[in-house]
């Protein structure tokens, strides 16, 4: 198994991060986007900096927002390519994992996000196929919301991420913790995915209560919540349907790669490993970031096909 992350084929040049986390979480929920657009900025002039070229010397897409990076190649003259979110996620890998061991066509990815959970076929660099998405909630905010339920604070590092700390609390660190019977997983046997039954699993568990939740019941439901998700996850990477089928098909899977920011959850990627018995490494580029955008559109660049300056984004 891969974790969409590591040191890689090459050196992305100027990549920089930022600690975006930093901005894109407020105890209100949400995210602060127009800090993120004037940050994209300073990203770049640094990023470009960092690769000892100018702006003129860009082929691509280094801005944040679309409207900047058409206006950008529109002046300049430059090549404008488009590239969709979950085709970067999947390909990251190819780009971060030491050579000569990269994912090989075609290969399975589970992207889990706060935007998605898919779970894709990869064939080639431009062909893939949607095997499963959730029914209802993405997994990363379905762990936004269990955060929120439980009251927990999380200050610049966002919600899902102060979930995961909590339920990494040491025996030493701890209480008695209630017992509270497992979460139940849903669509058994199915390849779908649903993970607002595991939010509401929480919210539930909570309205049931006669007195204010204790911190080790937060504790307690906390680990409920991310042993029950972590559960879903390996049953539906695993299902017969989606690994024996497929080689039924004449396609073999030769690898699994996992991407998106919720991959950067250690207990989930533990139990991914354990569920697959493969090796994974790496965290670099769990995250969202530049360098996954621009090596994905790389192939369509050098290739010469290319976007009109009209191309609008799609959800």
């Amino acid at each position: 198994m891969y974790v969409a992350g590591g040191q890689g084929m090459g050196r992305a040049a100027g990549t920089k991060e930022a600690g975006w986390p930093e901005l894109r979480h407020s105890q209100r929920g949400g995210a602060r986007l127009e800090i993120l657009q004037l940050s994209g900025q300073d990203q770049e002039a640094h990023a470009l900096e960092q690769a000892h070229i100018s702006i003129h010397d860009v082929d691509g897409n280094t801005r944040v927002g679309s409207n900047a990076a058409k206006s950008i190649a529109a002046a300049l003259g430059k090549p404008l390519v488009g590239v969709h979110h979950t085709q970067a996620h999947a390909l990251t890998p190819l780009l971060t994992t030491p050579t000569p061991g990269p994912p090989q066509f075609p290969f399975l990815t589970l992207l889990i996000s706060g935007g998605h959970t898919l779970l894709l076929l990869a064939s080639s660099l431009t062909s893939f196929q949607i095997l499963a998405t959730t029914a209802d909630a993405s997994i990363g905010r379905a762990f936004d919301k269990a955060a929120r339920a439980l009251g927990l604070s999380w200050g610049t590092r966002g919600p899902g991420v102060a979930l995961e700390e909590l339920c990494r609390m040491t025996k030493d660190e701890l209480e008695s913790l209630p017992d509270i019977q497992p979460f139940t997983v849903p669509m058994p046997g199915k390849l779908a995915l649903s993970f607002a039954s595991l939010q509401s699993s929480v919210e539930r568990h909570i309205s049931l209560m006669d007195e204010p939740l204790s911190s080790s019941h937060k504790i307690a439901l906390a680990r409920a919540f991310q042993t029950a998700a972590a559960r879903h996850l390996c049953a539906k990477l695993t299902l017969p349907v989606s690994l024996q089928n497929l080689e039924l098909e004449g396609v073999n899977v030769r690898d699994v790669v996992v991407g998106g920011g919720v991959a950067s959850n250690i207990f989930l990627r533990e139990r991914l490993r354990a569920a697959l018995d493969e090796y994974s490494s790496g965290l670099k580029f769990n995250t969202d970031n530049a360098a996954m955008i621009a090596w994905a559109s790389m192939h369509r660049f050098l290739a010469g096909d290319h976007d009109d300056y009209t191309v609008d984004l799609r959800a």
